[in-house]
């Protein structure tokens, strides 16, 4: 089930908010344990026997936690980096084998002798690369005496399971968290906030993300031989644009739920296509999960606290992990070593020159990049994503450019217009900041959200086509 299905807007969400608003208000523990139980409905709803297997990291995570503070109160450090250990390992080793056990056994047979290993093939846990992350940053945060131990495992329960973040983040740590399990205030003004975000973040996802993966998926249709160059980069920045809006969008609207539940979680998103680099790229891109790495894996290896060497094999580590966390293939993998390689060459020399260029010129070397990485992560076959790469610069190409290209990019003139000003922060700069100051903007934010969600239910009634792209990661 996605956010942006009917089944959500109309069955679950309003079950799920009216059995948590019913119990009153001092009642936190049966709050959480309503979110609790809603939160493994929602994930039973399309992988029932998955849930058993978070129902177990749940148990397996709040068993390691309670060890690791034991230990540490006692003064036994050893043991408890030792159990610290051993549920990262768990975690690692359950995340391994669900979704890599296929990609390693599959490269292995490659190699003779080898050829008999057993191959079988296991569907992937929605969502589990998102949970495994939260789960172990539990018990590295209550070992660093970052958080508290947390007692009450139907609480635990709740930060793991809960719905709004569960799919596709954004990655909650749990020092962020941890107060909120224990204390919150939900207020009218949080709550309507969290419709506010919610309903942007499907306008997002339905209005921009769901129109833009539709025309990429007609310029990927297109033969290798009928291809323009003209058409391919527009189809290359459709997906771009798709993937953006889809996963910001997402991120939204779990934002915007958490709101509605008293729950603030971090931004995910700092509209990472005003950028300028490619290191300010990735301090805007899905941040938690940078941050997720910078804090248990760059740091812990001493960041850039060393020698150059060493620095840059941290970043090294860091970005393949990135790239192995999307997806079990060696496109992702290429798509880290990508950006470590980018990211180095802007950290030794190339900064400093593309910092002398003019604003407009920096911001095109970041987006000609970003589509090329683009590329690099959608085609899991190297082939088809060489072959559509030739016709970008024309080899192999039928044409520069066609009168379809033309009349599809003049028909859809106002979508890119209002797609890219949704890629910047003018609308919130100039909207949503000042809509406490303007009661005319809140009558408008109003109507606007109406409007929003009214248009948002008459597309998913008519359309079929509403993918979530990360939801295979």
């Amino acid at each position: 089930m996605v956010f942006s299905s009917l089944e959500f807007l109309f069955l679950f969400f309003p079950a799920a908010l009216v059995l948590y608003y019913i119990i009153p208000r001092g009642k936190l523990k049966l709050r959480n344990f309503s979110l609790l139980v809603t939160s493994l409905v929602f994930y039973a709803w399309g992988e029932p026997v998955y849930v058993f297997l978070m129902i177990f990291s749940i148990l397996i995570d709040y068993i390691y936690g309670y060890l690791v503070v034991k230990y540490k109160a006692l003064g036994f450090m050893r043991k408890a980096k030792a159990a610290l250990i051993a549920s990262v390992c768990t975690n690692l080793a359950v995340l391994g084998f669900f979704k890599y056990y296929g990609f390693f056994i599959s490269n292995l047979r490659r190699i003779p002798g080898l050829e008999q290993l057993p191959l079988i093939e296991l569907a992937l846990p929605i969502g589990i690369s998102f949970y495994t992350f939260q789960t172990m940053s539990y018990t590295i945060d209550i070992y660093r005496s970052d958080a508290a131990l947390q007692k009450n495992i139907v609480s635990f329960g709740t930060y793991v399971a809960f719905f709004p973040a569960l799919i596709a983040g954004p990655i909650v740590r749990y020092k962020d968290i941890d107060h909120m399990l224990r204390e919150r205030h939900e207020n009218v003004a949080l709550f309507a906030s969290g419709v506010r975000t919610f309903l942007a973040g499907l306008g997002k996802k339905v209005f921009i993300a769901n129109v833009a993966g539709e025309m990429w998926g007609a310029y990927l249709s297109v033969p290798a031989d009928g291809r323009t160059v003209i058409g391919s980069w527009i189809g290359i920045s459709c997906y771009a644009l798709q993937i953006y809006f889809d996963f910001s969008g997402y991120s939204d609207m779990a934002i915007g739920l958490g709101k509605m539940f008293g729950f603030r979680f971090l931004e995910n998103f700092n509209y990472p296509y005003i950028a300028k680099s490619v290191t300010d790229f990735w301090r805007r891109w899905h941040m938690s999960l940078s941050s997720w790495f910078r804090e248990n894996v760059y740091f812990p290896l001493g960041g850039n606290r060393g020698s150059s060497l060493k620095t840059y094999r941290n970043l090294l580590l860091v970005w393949l992990l990135t790239g192995f966390w999307h997806g079990a293939s060696w496109n992702f993998v290429l798509w880290g070593l990508y950006y470590f390689i980018l990211l180095v060459l802007e950290k030794t020399f190339l900064l400093k020159w593309t910092e002398k260029l003019p604003n407009a010129l920096r911001h095109v070397y970041l987006l000609v990049l970003v589509l090329f990485g683009w590329l690099l992560f959608v085609f899991e076959d190297f082939s088809d994503g060489t072959v559509y790469l030739q016709s970008m610069f024309g080899i192999g190409a039928k044409a520069f450019v066609s009168q379809a290209d033309i009349y599809d990019f003049t028909r859809n003139i106002l979508f890119f217009g209002a797609a890219a000003l949704a890629a910047t922060p003018l609308p919130k700069k100039y909207f949503y900041n000042r809509y406490e100051k303007s009661p005319p903007l809140r009558y408008a934010a109003m109507a606007g959200g109406i409007l929003i969600f009214v248009c948002a239910v008459a597309y998913l009634v008519d359309s079929a086509f509403n993918p979530f792209l990360y939801f295979r990661f």
